[in-house]
C-alpha cells in the first residue's frame, strides 16, 4: 500500500518557504485563520495534561505512573488552562522542538502553554501531524523569540502569523485515517522490538548476576554471604567493602573562587558525560583551576567513575575511565574509584555496578528525594564486594565478555531497526500532510479490520524526562499569555 503511493496530479506554489509546493486544489491560509485561542481557566479539580515532545499531549498521571517522579506542580491551579478533547496545545518554550498536539482528553495545562481550537471547517488530528513535523518545528523556531535558545518562546500573536496547508475536510480525514492506520502498525512493531529488547536485557542482567554472585563453577560450594539480598557466594570468596579495595576521590566543585592564585584551563567530566558502561565524549566542556587543585581531581586510567545522584533506578551506574582524554578532571557529583588492581580488577568492578545486586545496594542506601536519588562517597566505600582472587575475576570478564558479545550485538541491531522505522514514520508523516503523497485512495481501500491493532501507549525515558520539565510555576502571569 505505501509503495503504491503517488504525488497528487496538479501542484502551485504555495508562497510559504516551509511548505514549499501544494496540491492545487488546497488551500494556505493563516493560523489566525484556522485556531481561536482557548483562554478558560479556573478549573483546578480537572486532571492535569503534559504536552510532550514524543507524544504530544498525555495524562499526566500516566507519565507519572511509568516513572520514580513525582508530581512537582503547582498547588493553585486557578490559572492553568483549560483543554478539551480537538483542542490544540503548545509549550510555548518547546514548541520549536515539537512540544505540540492535539488533546484526546479533558484537562488543564500549564500556564506556560498556549490552547487553540480548530474552526468547524477542520480536522484536529490533521493538524496534529501537520504541526508535529520537523519543517513546522523549523517554522516555530523562526518565529519563536528569546536571547538564548533555552529562553525561546513561541508567543500566540506569532503563532497566528504562520501559514499552514488546509486540504479540504473529507480529506483531512482520510488523511488522519491512513496515517492512523500507518501509526498504529509501526508502533505495534516497534512494541514487539522493545519486547525483545528487554528479554535480552534480562538475559544479559542473569548472566552478569549469576557471574558476579556465584562465578563460573555450577557446582562450587557455597556459604552464608552476611548480605541481606544476597543468601550465598562461593566458599573461596571473602566479602569486603569497596573501600578496603580502592580509594575513591571526590571532583572539581564548580564555581568555586580561587582568588590570587594562577589558573590553568582543563577538561572535565560531568554527570551527562558518565552513562551505564560508558562514557558520552560528545561534549567536554572545560574549568579553569589551578595546577594544584587539578591534581586532586585528575583522572587515572582504570578509574571507574560513578554519579552521585540521578533516577533511582539509575543510581550507581558506573563506567570505566580508559583516558580517551589526557589530562582531565571530574566534577564533585562524579567520584573517581581507584581500585587496587591486584585485588580488584576495574572491569570486573564495572561489570558488578551493572548487576542487579548493585542496584539493589543503592536502591537499599540511596538518599530518596522527589524526583531524585543520591549517594555519597561513604556509601561508595562501605558497598559489599562478593570477591574472587584476580585470576577468577579475569576469568568471569572474559565468559561474562563472551556470552554479552552477541546479545549486545543483537540489542543494537534491534535499535537500529527502531530508528529506522520511527525515521521512516516521520518521513511519511511529513510527505501525507504536505500534500507530497496522496493517499485518498489507499485511506478508501482501508479495510474496518485495518484499525483493530490495538497499542498500549508507551512512555520512553526520553518523553518521561523531558515532560516532567514542563510544570512551569506561577511565575508565568496570565497576562504574559
Amino acid at each position: 500500500m505505501i509503495h503504491d503511493l503517488k504525488p497528487y496530479p496538479a501542484y502551485k506554489d504555495s508562497g510559504v518557504p516551509w511548505l514549499g509546493k501544494v496540491p492545487e486544489h488546497w488551500e494556505v491560509l493563516p493560523n489566525r485563520a484556522l485556531f481561536e485561542e482557548v483562554k478558560e481557566r479556573d478549573c483546578p479539580d480537572e486532571q492535569l495534561l503534559s504536552v510532550t515532545i514524543s507524544q504530544g499531549v498525555i495524562q499526566q498521571t500516566d507519565l507519572l505512573t511509568n516513572s520514580s517522579k513525582k508530581d512537582s506542580s503547582n498547588e493553585d491551579k486557578t490559572k492553568y488552562k483549560l483543554v478539551k478533547p480537538g483542542d490544540i496545545a503548545y509549550n510555548k518554550m518547546r514548541a520549536w522542538q515539537g512540544a505540540v498536539g492535539v488533546s484526546k482528553y479533558r484537562g488543564i495545562v500549564s500556564p506556560a502553554y498556549v490552547v487553540v481550537h480548530p474552526r468547524d471547517t477542520q480536522n484536529p488530528s490533521y493538524f496534529h501531524y501537520l504541526l508535529r513535523t520537523p519543517a513546522f518545528a523549523k517554522e516555530a523556531e523562526r518565529w519563536s523569540y528569546g536571547i538564548t535558545s533555552d529562553q525561546w518562546s513561541l508567543r500566540p500573536e506569532h503563532f497566528k502569523m504562520i501559514y499552514c496547508s488546509l486540504p479540504p475536510k473529507e480529506e483531512q480525514s482520510a488523511i488522519v485515517r491512513y496515517l492512523d492506520h500507518i501509526d498504529r502498525r509501526i508502533r505495534h512493531y516497534i512494541r514487539a522490538k522493545k519486547k525483545l529488547i528487554k528479554l535480552l536485557e534480562e538475559q544479559k542482567q542473569a548472566i552478569i548476576h549469576q557471574a558476579v554472585t556465584r562465578g563460573l563453577d555450577p557446582n562450587v560450594k557455597l556459604k552464608p554471604s552476611g548480605i541481606e539480598w544476597l543468601e550465598e557466594i562461593p566458599e573461596h570468596w571473602e566479602v569486603l567493602p569497596l573501600k578496603a579495595l580502592s580509594t575513591v576521590q571526590s571532583g572539581i566543585t564548580l564555581g568555586k573562587q580561587y582568588l590570587g592564585q594562577k589558573l590553568v584551563e582543563f577538561p572535565y567530566l560531568r554527570v551527562a558525560n558518565v552513562q551505564e558502561g560508558h562514557v558520552n565524549l560528545s561534549e567536554i566542556k572545560t574549568i579553569e583551576v589551578p595546577a594544584e587543585e587539578a591534581k586532586r581531581s585528575r583522572l587515572q586510567k582504570g578509574d571507574v567513575l560513578m554519579t552521585e545522584g540521578g533516577d533511582p533506578d539509575k543510581l550507581g551506574r558506573g563506567c570505566v575511565w580508559e583516558g580517551q582524554v589526557s589530562p582531565c578532571l571530574h566534577q564533585n557529583h562524579i567520584f573517581a574509584v581507584r581500585p587496587n588492581i591486584n585485588r580488584l580488577r576495574p572491569y570486573y568492578l564495572g561489570i558488578l555496578l551493572s548487576s542487579q545486586y548493585s542496584k539493589e545496594y543503592f536502591l537499599r542506601t540511596g538518599k530518596q528525594t522527589t524526583n531524585l536519588a543520591s549517594t555519597n562517597k561513604t556509601t561508595i566505600g562501605q558497598f559489599p564486594i562478593p570477591l574472587p582472587k584476580v585470576e577468577e575475576q579475569d576469568l568471569i570478564l572474559d565468559k561474562v565478555e563472551n556470552e554479552l558479545e552477541g546479545i549486545e550485538r543483537a540489542m543494537s541491531g534491534i535499535s537500529r531497526e527502531i530508528s529506522i522505522l520511527r525515521e521512516y514514520r516521520t518521513r511519511l508523516i511529513a510527505d501525507v500532510v504536505t500534500g507530497k503523497l496522496d493517499v485518498r485512495e489507499a485511506a478508501a481501500n482501508l479495510s474496518d479490520k485495518s484499525d483493530e491493532i490495538e497499542v498500549e501507549d508507551d512512555f520512553e525515558e526520553e518523553t518521561i524526562e523531558e515532560s516532567l520539565e514542563e510544570i512551569v510555576t506561577e511565575e508565568i502571569v496570565e497576562g504574559e499569555l
